[in-house]
């Protein structure tokens, strides 16, 4: 397994050792050893799979009472994986980065706790697989809009029309956020 992409402090773009030959592959998703080696030491409590179709745009999501760390893949077709900096203080507030997650290229993407996640299917059908450090709260989740124009996140829509819950519709923009519907920045 490698990093290969560390574009927000925090956030870690992986690739994992895949072993591959005529009967098929076989990968290693998680290790909690090779994943502390990393610098991904959280204790993730709750695994979670998400079937979509194309144009499903689910987020941005987080929890601010019980925040979660998350760490993505995808097993089946191609989504845009998207995560943007809400720490309060941090100097990559409002900064997003995002990458493409695919059954083929079998990365993974790393969302330490402050970051609000999202993520728009590109493909016909995409199966989505997470791990979580703490439980889903229906009752803490907050969210921002996914076209919220001071993040301008470069969703590559390319002819779609994003695909949203009726929660997603309403969220606030980053900005109009109370700070105490903000995580802190700090160790």
């Amino acid at each position: 397994m490698r990093v290969i992409e560390e574009p927000l402090p925090g956030v870690k773009l992986i690739a994992p050792t895949v072993h591959e030959d005529h009967r098929g592959f076989f990968m290693e998703s998680y290790n909690r050893r090779r994943f502390a080696e990393i610098g991904i030491t959280d204790d993730f409590v709750q695994d979670n799979h998400s079937r979509s179709d194309r144009g499903v745009l689910r987020g941005l999501h987080y929890q601010l009472a019980r925040p979660q760390a998350k760490l993505v893949r995808v097993t089946r077709g191609r989504v845009f994986d998207v995560v943007v900096d809400i720490r309060q203080g941090s100097p990559t507030f409002g900064r997003w980065a995002g990458a493409e997650l695919s059954e083929e290229n079998r990365l993974q993407f790393y969302a330490p706790i402050g970051f609000a996640h999202g993520f728009l299917v590109v493909s016909e059908i995409a199966e989505f697989q997470y791990k979580c450090s703490n439980f889903y709260s229906s009752d803490d989740e907050r969210g921002l809009p996914w076209n919220d124009p001071e993040i301008a996140i470069a969703w590559p829509l390319a002819g779609l029309e994003p695909n949203l819950s009726e929660r997603d519709r309403g969220w606030a923009p980053l900005s109009a956020v109370p700070e105490s519907d903000l995580p802190e920045f700090g160790p």
